[in-house]
């Protein structure tokens, strides 16, 4: 597609086999730490500081990718690059100040909630109750009726950048709980990491559908394709997990995550077997119809609930994270349905987005 989103001003950085553009001084700076400049590590914090003024640090570009780089230390997602960096006390303050500005905007956009009673039914009947299917437009009913494959791919690399790290963010919680919420995670992680199997792990399902459509799955190929709001949905339920103080907010997360799930897993298979893509391609999307039907379940009630009788005082967190998860992931789907019914690309310009044109073309 063309009329691509302008990307600003960039510097273009190598790690491992990717190359990422840095948004703004913050991510600059990161980049040119992650890639050999250590000097540039004493003014983390100052221009890190500059963040709390910026209007909307859910949707600023330097924000999100200095989050997004800082968080890929811990991971290991970028090739291992970085790895000496993880506990530099001048990056982890960096992250913080960061985290403090992204968490404010979000709480303040989410507004105020109203707690349900810590007893398991009523956490679970409230979370459903949030997350219901409501008619009308979205994203995933979009591809399913109107994207062409163009759309379809572009939706792929925007989807790359969670779905190829899928439930790492929440497993950051899995020693951050105890007693019956640690295990209803743990049977969630299992089937999301394939149940011991790799090849149904579904980040290796996911790669496997990115070949399919012609794409790269190499992890970070999209990143600067991508706008901020996207790595915003990523960093929060990674802001979530690593945050022991966040825990609640992280499993009513992974619970709205679930229960949003298998309806517009199915539309999206649907979608794209209509603009000509094969099993291979939609088998990921299969495999979530029916098992994120069962996990909403346990999310809910056996995850969230437990949760709420054990530890009483995190309910509020915990609607928090649901609410959070459905503002992100809405701003993110809605960008994307706005660019297109506009005839837009949902990239950014990029040499990323560039060669996805040309897989198109080709």
């Amino acid at each position: 597609m063309t009329d691509v989103m302008p990307a600003t001003a960039t510097s273009a950085y190598e790690l491992g086999a990717v190359s990422i553009e840095s948004r703004g001084a913050l991510s600059d700076a990161i980049l040119g730490i992650l890639t050999g400049d250590a000097n540039r590590a004493d003014d983390l914090a100052a221009l890190a500081a500059a963040a709390e003024e910026v209007e909307d640090a859910a949707r600023d570009d330097d924000v999100q990718l200095s989050l997004f780089l800082l968080y890929a230390l811990c991971y290991g997602s970028l090739a291992q690059h970085g790895a000496d960096w993880e506990w530099d006390t001048r990056l982890i303050e960096a992250r913080l100040i960061l985290e403090r500005a992204f968490e404010a905007a979000v709480r303040r956009q989410v507004g105020p909630l109203v707690e349900p009673a810590p007893r398991a039914g009523e956490v679970a009947e409230a979370l459903f109750e949030m997350t219901k299917p409501t008619p009308g437009p979205s994203l995933s009913r979009y591809i399913a009726r109107h994207a062409d494959a163009a759309q379809a791919r572009e939706y792929l690399a925007q989807h790359s950048i969670y779905t190829l790290r899928e439930a790492d963010a929440h497993s950051w919680a899995i020693p951050r709980l105890t007693g019956r919420a640690k295990a209803a995670l743990l049977e969630i992680q299992a089937d999301e990491y394939g149940g011991g199997s790799h090849q149904r792990m579904h980040q290796v399902m996911y790669a496997s559908s990115l070949r399919g459509a012609g794409l790269d799955d190499t992890y970070g190929r999209y990143v600067d394709a991508v706008p901020a709001v996207t790595l915003a949905a990523f960093n929060l339920m990674t802001m979530f997990g690593m945050n022991r103080r966040l825990r609640g907010a992280a499993v009513g997360h992974l619970a709205a995550f679930e229960m949003t799930s298998s309806i517009p897993c199915r539309f999206v298979a649907e979608g794209l077997r209509r603009v000509g893509f094969g099993d291979d391609v939609a088998a990921y999307y299969d495999e979530h119809v029916e098992a994120d039907a069962v996990h909403e379940q346990i999310a809910g009630r056996d995850l969230a609930g437990s949760l709420a009788e054990d530890e009483p005082e995190l309910v509020g967190d915990i609607v928090f994270g649901a609410a959070a998860c459905l503002a992100v992931e809405g701003w993110a789907g809605d960008l994307i349905l706005e660019r297109w019914n506009a005839g837009q690309s949902s990239l950014r310009d990029s040499e990323a987005a560039r060669s996805i044109d040309r897989t198109v073309a080709a």
